[in-house]
């Protein structure tokens, strides 16, 4: 597995040339890759791969003389774009803006107002990092990202690349010890029936849900019932 991935980075180390076509899909909440390097000129695909979904430009992160892009919602087929100005052009999807689905290109080399401020709905890796490795696959473990809010999950169930501090060596090791330590924890709470933890917000229930969803974990019926409830929650107690 890890041969293979090398010899994937390294068909990716270099930016799309503006003869071939790139494909970007868009699957259960995610764009993948979710970063891509291209040169002028060059046509992008996204194609549906589960679900329905749009590749939307933001308006005001896209390069002065670059078009802001809109596939509409489609749950079928594909849609393309040829990217002709240079710069940074950031993305999102219409239905699934608000749990993080969203992307980046950087055609040429980085530029625009998108470099300006973080991405506003999710986490992108940053534009640097989408230069030197020409693609970045969803859920990848790379250094620099675009935004240090968190990320969803991606097509295999990987972890979106992490903020400045994510990356490679000792991180993941880290983070899975922890993840161990605090199943511990919560054993031990719900065997004795105490904690020194205070009882999770309504805000951050729905967080938690919202990540869930954009990992694929809940479906989008049992997402709408589980927030229903939270937001009933909230009624009755403001009574």
């Amino acid at each position: 597995m890890l041969g293979a991935g090398a010899v994937a980075s390294a068909g990716l180390s270099q930016p799309v040339s503006a003869q071939e076509t790139p494909v970007v899909k868009m699957g259960n909440n995610y764009f993948d890759p979710i970063g891509l390097h291209v040169e002028p000129g060059t046509t992008v695909r996204f194609e549906i791969a589960a679900g329905a979904h749009s590749a939307t430009a933001y308006p005001d992160r896209v390069p002065a003389d670059g078009t802001a892009f809109d596939s509409g919602t489609i749950s079928q087929g594909s849609f393309e774009h040829t990217f002709e100005a240079p710069g940074t052009y950031d993305y999102y999807c219409i239905p699934h803006k608000s749990v993080g689905m969203v992307g980046r290109i950087v055609v040429g080399s980085p530029g625009g107002p998108a470099e300006d401020s973080p991405i506003p709905d999710g986490e992108v890796p940053d534009s640097e990092t989408i230069v030197q490795n020409g693609a970045v696959a969803v859920g990848s473990d790379v250094d620099g990202s675009g935004s240090t809010d968190g990320g969803m999950m991606g097509p295999g169930g990987g972890g979106m690349m992490g903020g400045s501090r994510g990356g490679w060596g000792g991180v993941p090791f880290v983070g899975g010890a922890l993840g161990m330590l605090g199943l511990v924890g919560g054993l031990l709470y719900w065997a004795t029936g105490r904690g020194d933890t205070p009882p999770e917000s309504d805000d951050s229930a729905m967080e938690t849900l919202q990540r869930r969803y954009a990992r694929g974990e809940i479906d989008e019926e049992e997402f709408q019932k589980r927030r229903e409830r939270l937001e009933t929650g909230r009624e009755d107690a403001s009574r």
